[in-house]
């Protein structure tokens, strides 16, 4: 889960305001462990069926926020007209660039959600994956999102379940002071409409899943969770697997768009980029 409550400017792409940046103490220290992570996850491909399903992206402009190092960019572009990564940390922003070099339609950009640096109505999917959108104080990244979306367009938002065991259990160990319910309400009264996802998680080895596990939670933690991973595996050659839940958020972009504490109405929205929030 990219998450944290610290701040710092450590790594910044040049142009990004240092409270604009939440450091992910996972993928931005520890990017090979999290390439692993994310080769793992969700095997059975059930998040991307509900996706496709939910904010269907063939033949669209896709806009991934929080990026990261630009993992999920090529899967998008097998279908899309365009996709665009945007990430704040300047060293994944390098290594997301390096993945899609050879991909004709697909690039990336320094920004962060709550300034992305794409026009009005540009894009027809907005998608984000355990970055930035965990409730309430998002609200700038959701006004952001619906000045780029097109009429019609869609925000997906894909986050981790922790209402779901076991994962859920460990992360609200970590995370005492996350409510569940108070962000269930916050995503309902936004307008989003929620879907739970039962995904596995697929590792090759035992050493594999300990060190994902040992960049996601606190060492007592993650202790723990490598001890519940090993009594759900016994020892077989198939490598090791556990159950995790997601929730994905999706809404379309509203009649009316919020640019800044402006309220304007579709047809308007391409006439109010002087008031726009945008990537410098």
């Amino acid at each position: 889960m990219r998450k944290s409550a610290r701040r710092g400017a450590a790594g910044r792409s040049p142009g990004i305001r240092k409270a604009d940046v939440l450091p992910s103490p996972n993928i931005w220290y520890y990017p090979k462990a999290y390439e692993v992570e994310n080769r793992a996850q969700d095997v059975g491909g059930e998040i991307w069926r509900v996706l496709a399903e939910e904010a269907p992206w063939a033949g669209r402009d896709v806009l991934d926020v929080g990026c990261g190092d630009g993992f999920h960019l090529p899967r998008f572009a097998e279908t899309a007209r365009s996709v665009l990564g945007v990430e704040p940390h300047a060293p994944l922003l390098r290594r997301a660039a390096e993945r899609v070099a050879e991909v004709p339609n697909a690039g990336v950009a320094a920004g962060s959600a709550q300034r992305l640096p794409v026009p009005d109505a540009s894009v027809d999917v907005v998608h984000a994956r355990t970055a930035y959108f965990f409730g309430p104080g998002c609200g700038p990244g959701l006004r952001e999102a619906d000045r780029v979306l097109r009429p019609g367009g869609r925000l997906a938002i894909v986050d981790l379940d922790v209402s779901s065991e076991p994962y859920g259990r460990w992360m609200r160990e970590d995370l005492p002071d996350y409510d569940p319910p108070e962000v269930e309400k916050f995503f309902t009264a936004q307008g989003f409409r929620c879907r739970r996802v039962a995904t596995e998680w697929r590792f090759g080895d035992t050493a594999a899943m300990a060190a994902v596990l040992r960049i996601e939670f606190s060492p007592r933690v993650a202790e723990i969770a490598i001890a519940d991973v090993l009594r759900m595996n016994p020892a077989t050659s198939a490598g090791v697997t556990m159950p995790v839940g997601y929730r994905v958020h999706v809404r379309e972009r509203p009649a009316g768009i919020v640019l800044g504490r402006h309220s304007v109405s579709s047809a308007e929205a391409s006439s109010a980029s002087s008031i726009s929030p945008r990537m410098a």
